[in-house]
């Protein structure tokens, strides 16, 4: 049975949780980033243009994002548990299947479609699971645990480029495949927690004047014979889905889900072509895994770095614009990494968009449990990723379609940069206005005299009374960020 809490412990097994989503992160997005060096094997073997062989990276990618909320579902109706192992063996039969690969089309399916599902089924439910069992130290937790990501790549990098010389791609493939059945044992460590306030979310319908006791006794045993009976019941199913996708019409979700797709389109196609961008100006195949060494190793500091700081009091209230920023100093260095044409200036690159990435990348699930909350924290971080999904599918190959045009990797560089300072620009915008609205409210009603009450759950109602038409008029006013953040 799961341990109910009144609210997450912010330690205890959570710790546990925490090293289980560090290795999640490894064994997904590390590997995902690693593909990358594979790239100029694959495309000698093959013999195809960047474009055709940058469709591998993209579906692998897509596929992850795409079926994010799938691994959302089965983590809230099945188990958490289940998902990720399920998702590691699925992931460890597609790259094993891709060592055995005679065309693009079948790592098309093999490396890109099923290891992307796999991946899917692992990596948002285990993200989730920290934001229940940490409050507050989430984000100091999450630059934890997704600075396995950095870790991931650093290791891996010179590992996979040393098993490319010595077992060939193929080998390589067959020993990673091996490597992610780790994933399995990483969902073995997701213990289930019961919060009060999941509770409260239960269906109307199962409460005691709803439904009479001998049908409330038949649905407990029913429960007990097969947990997934009263699931898939027609009721149960439509209020559970309404209430966990209620936030998709939030203002404040809305504005981060179209600022992720720009970041999601300028972020991707630098993993795929830092390596054949730095071997085409005269670095050496070592050097460039390298290079990808270095961004990950770096990243590992911007994921716990910003973790820690915007848990401090000072920058707790400021978590967007912390993301925001690191978001829009990205886009800055993808816009000068067409004039570093040499290993000893490519390397303050590989530093400072590597702190950049582990930076954001840890604030987007703390920003997006700011917005909806903890309760339907699955369910929206299932959606964001889920929003990656397009831009991680069109955006390699459309770089890779400007290198075969106009012969350099200027165009494709600053398409990613002006991208992700357009995201980042797009959410500074929203939040000012939201902060001048939130403004002009509260001089609204410090002007017509108010009285503050503190709700229970805490939010700020404000009882306003006006004189209209010589009539006294009492409405209500509430803080919606507080709202927001029940």
């Amino acid at each position: 049975a799961s341990p109910r809490h009144a609210g997450p412990p912010d330690g205890g097994w959570g710790w546990m949780i925490v090293a289980g989503c560090f290795l999640v992160t490894i064994c997904t997005r590390a590997v995902t980033r690693c593909i990358s060096i594979f790239f100029v094997e694959f495309q000698a073997y093959f013999g195809q243009d960047y474009a055709r062989t940058a469709w591998i990276h993209s579906i692998v990618d897509c596929a992850t994002m795409l079926c994010a909320p799938l691994g959302s579902l089965i983590s809230n109706h099945v188990s958490c548990q289940v998902g990720i192992m399920l998702g590691g063996l699925l992931a460890s039969t597609g790259l094993i299947l891709s060592s055995f690969a005679t065309s693009l089309e079948h790592l098309y399916l093999s490396l890109g479609v099923l290891t992307g599902l796999g991946f899917a089924l692992c990596y948002s439910p285990a993200i989730a699971m920290v934001g229940k069992y940490f409050n507050k130290r989430k984000a100091l937790a999450y630059g934890i645990a997704m600075s396995g990501s950095g870790i991931g790549t650093f290791i891996l990098a010179p590992v996979v480029q040393l098993l490319i010389e010595q077992f060939s791609w193929r080998g390589a493939l067959l020993i990673l495949g091996g490597f992610v059945l780790n994933l399995c044992v990483c969902g073995a460590l997701m213990r289930p927690i019961a919060l009060k306030e999941d509770r409260k979310t239960a269906p109307e319908f199962l409460a005691q004047d709803y439904v009479p006791e001998a049908q409330k006794r038949d649905l407990k045993r029913m429960s007990i014979c097969s947990p997934l009976i009263k699931v898939w019941s027609h009721e149960c199913l439509c209020y559970c889905s309404w209430k966990e996708y209620d936030f998709l019409l939030m203002p404040g979700f809305m504005v981060l889900a179209v600022s992720v797709l720009f970041m999601a389109y300028g972020c991707s196609p630098l993993f795929v072509y830092l390596v054949p961008y730095a071997l085409s100006v005269g670095v050496s195949h070592h050097q460039a895994a390298f290079l990808m060494s270095i961004l990950g190793v770096i990243d590992i500091i911007g994921n716990i770095t910003f973790g820690w700081l915007t848990d401090r009091r000072c920058l707790k209230k400021h978590r967007h614009f912390c993301y925001l920023f690191a978001v829009g100093m990205d886009g800055l260095c993808c816009l000068f990494l067409p004039v570093l044409r040499n290993f000893p200036l490519l390397v303050p690159f590989s530093f400072t968009f590597g702190y950049f990435d582990g930076a954001y990348v840890t604030l987007i699930p703390v920003v997006t449990a700011d917005v909806v909350g903890t309760s339907s924290l699955s369910s929206a971080l299932g959606v964001v990723y889920f929003l990656h999904a397009i831009p991680y599918l069109v955006s390699p190959p459309v770089a890779g379609w400007l290198v075969d045009t106009t012969g350099s990797y200027t165009a494709s560089f600053l398409l990613c940069g002006f991208s992700m300072i357009f995201s980042s620009t797009l959410l500074c915008f929203a939040r000012l206005a939201k902060k001048i609205k939130r403004t002009h409210l509260r001089s609204l009603t410090n002007d017509t005299g108010t009285k503050q009450h503190i709700w229970t759950n805490g939010a700020i109602a404000y009882s306003v009374t006006a004189e209209l038409d010589q009539k006294d008029v009492e409405f209500l006013a509430v803080d919606t960020n507080s709202y927001s953040n029940r």
